[in-house]
């Protein structure tokens, strides 16, 4: 007797909820998501399997941790490892950028100051841990906080960055397109 496609074996759950996190990246998991890639769950079953993951990575002998940020399940790195990424990435550049860092950095320089909210109101999704990386890499920094409730960090962009793009400075950005509301031209015709 075969198992339809997407059910689980509650023997391999808990294994197949960690491969699920790890796919889903930064972005992590909602549990309605999580219900769906394990049909035969229950949201008690989910949330057992999830504080027995947390349990486990919660050990210092792990380099990652499992955390839950505005609804949503993912791993993360711990606090003791920054260091040493930090290391590497300033020992280790790497020479392309992927398309999430690419956007991050654009808003950065379009818009600084900008804070870790805005970008991610631009972005829609969230953006902690990119943000994290590129100040690990020197491409931008956080050293002024904006004056309202809870002082959030302002990010902008760094000399690094201004290096890394050949710029002497962010008046050398390409203008943006400007969009406009073209409806009057649609119905002219009509």
């Amino acid at each position: 007797m075969g198992r339809k496609r997407g059910f689980v074996d509650m023997d391999n759950a808990k294994a197949i909820l960690e491969g699920l996190l790890f796919l889903s990246g930064e972005e992590g998991l909602s549990i309605d998501q999580m219900m769906l890639g394990l049909k035969n769950l229950e949201m008690d079953d989910i949330r057992v399997l999830l504080d027995t993951l947390k349990e486990e990575y919660s050990s210092n002998s792990r380099g990652i941790e499992l955390v839950e940020y505005a609804n949503r399940f993912k791993f993360v790195t711990k606090e003791f490892v920054y260091p040493y990424g930090k290391q590497l990435f300033e020992e280790y550049k790497q020479p392309t950028l992927s398309q999430a860092a690419m956007e991050t950095l654009a808003i950065i320089a379009y818009k600084q100051p900008i804070t870790r909210v805005e970008i991610e109101e631009i972005r829609g999704v969230n953006c902690e841990m990119m943000l994290k990386k590129l100040v690990a890499r020197g491409l931008i920094e956080a050293k002024d906080r904006l004056d309202a409730i809870g002082k959030p960090l302002l990010y902008r962009v760094t000399d690094e960055f201004l290096d890394a793009f050949q710029l002497e400075d962010l008046k050398e950005l390409p203008e943006l397109p400007q969009t406009q509301n073209n409806n009057e031209e649609l119905f002219e015709g009509e």
